[in-house]
């Protein structure tokens, strides 16, 4: 086997098929080929280039699992095996993409993948060879961009600064179970856990929602001394059977894979609102949910110039967006959250850190 791109990574393709200590790998070369950089995401692909060569890896010794592993692996990506022949006239196969399917920018190094990307695939790949039996290729595909948002969570808990004095005890999970996977994702354990006196809790079960990091940002005008607010229907009311569907909130979205949350509350402001925003003011880094739920917010207030025309209604077409949003004065948003009006945890939050800070941001401003 020919393998030109993200396979080269011996820790990737560990994830795709198990340890690889039983496999040869030497340096390879094909010639008639150039590797490009893909516009669709951080991985290569190969095209054909008469006058180019492309450096790669043979893999021998590769068993009836391994195949049948990569197969799944690949196939969820459009990529397809092909016999080649190596510049040295010896034979392989390779899985090469399907024609026109990626758009091709530049050149690509696996180095930099390596830096950049590594660790978030690695993650990414152990739970897509989870859904091997499960799922078909094709769901993975459509899949993929929560797996890899989900992988991008799991680097970002690594960095983690809050609960320094709390307990750091065992954790025993004896079952891991997948019980849900589309856009969201449901798990469930059986699991003990060191108790305060330090000995274990029986075998409890637990079930957990995933959803990915996101960033959330309230836009205060300290000029006008008035805050923009979006408005959309929501599932949470819906399904608790809540007469009131359409909710007040600030603006928010997840964290695409490699984003900081800063990037992603001034990107989530121009989509949701086509607002531009100045600094950007920390307010809390929070779970929603402990108990029951992954997920996991950067807050913060973001100053902006809000004039009369800057509300109206927006979001992305492509995500079935449709957010309307609001100007508030400040004052009214306050009122609001004190006679428990706002149902929203973080715009509740939001508002309260801002009065507290309110008098300090409109003097230097």
């Amino acid at each position: 086997m020919f393998l030109f791109g993200t396979l080269r990574h011996r820790a990737l393709l560990d994830a795709v098929i198990g340890v690889s200590t039983h496999l040869r790998i030497s340096q390879a070369e094909l010639s008639g080929f150039a590797l490009h950089a893909v516009a669709e995401g951080p991985f290569p692909a190969i095209v054909p280039s008469p006058d180019a060569s492309c450096l790669g890896g043979l893999v021998e010794g590769l068993t009836s699992s391994d195949l049948e592993r990569l197969a799944f692996y690949e196939g969820a990506f459009g990529y397809a095996l092909e016999d080649v022949v190596l510049t040295d006239g010896g034979l392989a196969r390779a899985y090469m993409p399907e024609p026109g399917r990626w758009t091709t920018k530049g050149d690509w190094s696996l180095d930099d993948w390596v830096r950049d990307w590594g660790s978030l695939s690695v993650i990414s790949a152990r739970e897509v060879m989870s859904y091997m039996g499960k799922r078909a290729p094709d769901e993975i595909a459509a899949m993929f961009p929560m797996i890899r948002a989900r992988a991008w969570s799991r680097l970002n808990a690594a960095q983690g600064k809050h609960d320094e004095k709390t307990l750091h005890g065992t954790v025993d999970v004896q079952r891991h179970y997948r019980a849900y996977a589309q856009y969201f994702a449901l798990d469930e354990y059986d699991l003990s856990h060191e108790r305060f006196d330090g000995s274990m809790t029986q075998t409890v079960k637990r079930a957990v929602f995933l959803s990915p990091d996101a960033a959330l940002v309230l836009p205060y005008d300290p000029v006008r001394d008035r805050v923009l607010v979006v408005e959309q229907m929501r599932m949470g009311p819906l399904a608790r059977g809540d007469k009131t569907l359409w909710q007040l909130e600030p603006i928010a979205g997840r964290l695409d894979p490699g984003e900081t949350p800063e990037t992603a509350a001034r990107r989530e402001a121009m989509e949701e609102a086509g607002l531009s925003l100045g600094a950007l003011h920390p307010v809390a880094e929070t779970y929603c949910s402990p108990g029951n739920s992954s997920e996991f917010y950067y807050i913060y207030v973001g100053l902006a110039d809000l004039p009369e025309d800057i509300a109206g209604v927006g979001g992305l077409e492509a995500e079935h967006e449709d957010i309307r949003a609001h100007l508030m004065p400040f004052d009214d948003l306050l009122k609001l959250c004190d006679d428990q009006g706002a149902a929203n945890a973080p715009l509740v939050l939001s508002a309260y850190w801002l009065a507290r800070h309110r008098d300090r941001l409109r003097t230097t401003s």
